[in-house]
């Protein structure tokens, strides 16, 4: 039914990841193959392919929806319909920034002291483009294919480039001057394949498998055993989605079954301190989805 296309390069291993924590497997004969399938009955095609493309060709219909960056969305200024944000990129949950910087030398503090025709160097033209025009700056940019950072001040003023942290930046020895946008991989869709029930129905469904897996990422379930007496003190030290599950032990009036989801980071404080208030019977169990 779907024709889906997913990211090639940076972002490639997480999304197989994803898909997988969503039980949604992507079956292809090696790792370098640019067609897959998935075993799901929603599933029509796979294709991997750069997400620099993935944007024109969901608009263009070729695909029916595909995962992308927000920064190739406004990019190549496609039409599509967003269906939700993904929260992960190449090695963390953050969002990357595409940004503005120069030498970490130079006098420039903001764009606003740039000069008039001064060549920055980006693998986002279009963007770049009118993020100078917003701000009245007659720039010259070129498109570069790789190694932005490497090219000031020999061969540009500036780059403009997208990092998640700063820290190639920082090492290639330029300083980060302006944020141009904040970029979450993205969902998208074709819209006149969201406009078909049938269709929009199979990406609500797999949106929901997705974000499940993402959701439940970095979170385990906890559950206790407490008795009467140490109930509120141990219910104090619980974080909870909403609230803690509670329940009365069968057979046992006065103790009761705790169960809550909690982050895995909190576990190793949380454990003790739980026991040290009465919970005995302690469980950390693994979860593969969350589903509001």
């Amino acid at each position: 039914m779907l024709r889906i296309v997913l990211p090639k390069g940076s972002l490639e291993q997480a999304t197989l990841t994803l898909f997988d924590d969503a039980d949604l497997p992507v079956q292809r004969g090696s790792d370098v193959e640019y067609r897959g399938g998935i075993d799901d009955p929603r599933v029509a095609e796979l294709r991997i392919l750069r997400p620099q493309e993935i944007p024109k060709y969901v608009a263009s219909g070729l695909f029916d929806i595909g995962i992308t960056g927000r920064d190739w969305i406004e990019e190549t200024s496609a039409d599509v319909v967003s269906l939700t944000e993904l929260h992960y990129s190449k090695a963390t949950a953050r969002p990357i920034r595409l940004v503005l910087a120069v030498s970490a030398d130079s006098d420039t503090q903001t764009v606003d002291d740039l000069p008039a025709g001064l060549c920055v160097h980006t693998e986002y033209p279009q963007l770049t483009r009118r993020y100078f025009e917003l701000h009245g700056i007659d720039a010259k940019v070129e498109l570069s294919y790789g190694a932005t950072e490497a090219k000031v001040p020999d061969i540009a003023d500036a780059v403009v480039e997208i990092t998640e942290t700063g820290r190639a930046l920082r090492a290639a020895g330029l300083r980060i001057i302006d944020t141009i946008l904040v970029s979450h991989t993205e969902l998208i869709a074709n819209p006149a394949a969201h406009a078909d029930l049938e269709k929009r129905t199979a990406m609500e469904e797999l949106q929901v498998l997705l974000t499940g897996a993402l959701e439940a990422r970095g979170r385990v379930l906890l559950k206790l055993n407490v008795d009467h007496d140490n109930l509120d003190a141990v219910i104090a030290l619980l974080p909870a989605l909403k609230a803690p599950t509670v329940s009365k032990l069968f057979g046992d009036a006065e103790d009761y079954a705790v169960e809550t989801v909690v982050a895995k980071s909190e576990i190793n404080i949380l454990i003790p301190a739980l026991r040290a208030q009465g919970a005995s019977g302690i469980i950390e169990l693994p979860i593969a989805k969350i589903v509001p």
